[in-house]
């Protein structure tokens, strides 16, 4: 394992690097990140079905992925799509199309209170609860309806796990928003954030997983060595 974290920009930079300089593709990216994402849930455990909440952007690609592996797993999965995914960047796009035609089981939710039955419907029979809505490009406290639907997610009886930053968590600083997703477990993506080394983070974070997601060792060496 390397040593050393990442801010949200470096991991952004990291990402166009490996394409740019060695040629591995942002959906191969997602694609090693959400089966990461899988390989550690499994080693958990997963005694019951599993409720991905995905945002639009590549943080709820993710997720995406996440659903179908553990589809192809044999784990019941239920997908709930928070937001206006109109706008979705080309690989959560892909993915969703993926999920979509694989008839997984799939809810929207874009207006609360409105479609909070159905969400909490969904959340209460969930054994694990996964985050995938933001991510680390966000800054600031969630805005609507995400905010509501992480409430909810907070409230769910489940097993919660976030996928590579709790949502509403700057993970360049270790600062909550209002609200935050109260993770029982992070999975992040090739390095701890440089936001986790704040003390005020662990209650949102809990136990931290890192996850290789196939980005070459020489390309994260220069990076964590910055």
């Amino acid at each position: 394992m390397l040593n050393g974290c990442l801010t949200g920009e470096q991991v952004r930079a990291l990402d166009d690097a490996a394409w740019r300089e060695f040629g591995v593709p942002s959906l191969v990216l997602m694609e090693n990140a959400g089966r990461g994402c899988v390989d550690a849930l499994e080693a958990l455990g997963i005694a019951g079905p599993v409720a991905i909440v995905c945002g639009r952007g590549n943080n709820g690609g993710d997720g995406l992925v996440v659903a179908r592996h553990l589809d192809l797993r044999g784990y019941a999965v239920r997908v709930v799509l928070a937001g206006d995914f109109t706008a979705s960047p080309p690989d959560t796009a892909a993915n969703l199309a993926i999920v979509q035609r694989s008839n997984l089981p799939l809810i929207h939710v874009q207006e609360m209170p409105r479609d909070q039955a159905l969400l909490d419907e969904t959340l209460a029979a969930a054994a694990w609860v996964v985050d995938a809505i933001l991510g680390i490009g966000v800054r600031g406290n969630p805005r609507a309806p995400l905010a509501a639907v992480i409430e909810r997610m907070n409230a769910a009886p489940g097993r919660k796990f976030a996928i590579d930053v709790p949502s509403g968590l700057d993970a360049n600083s270790g600062q909550p928003g209002q609200p935050t997703f109260r993770a029982d477990v992070t999975c992040s993506f090739v390095a701890p954030k440089a936001g986790f080394q704040n003390p005020a983070a662990a209650r949102w974070l809990g136990q931290v997983r890192i996850a290789d997601i196939g980005a070459p060792r020489r390309l994260i060496e220069r990076f964590l060595s910055r």
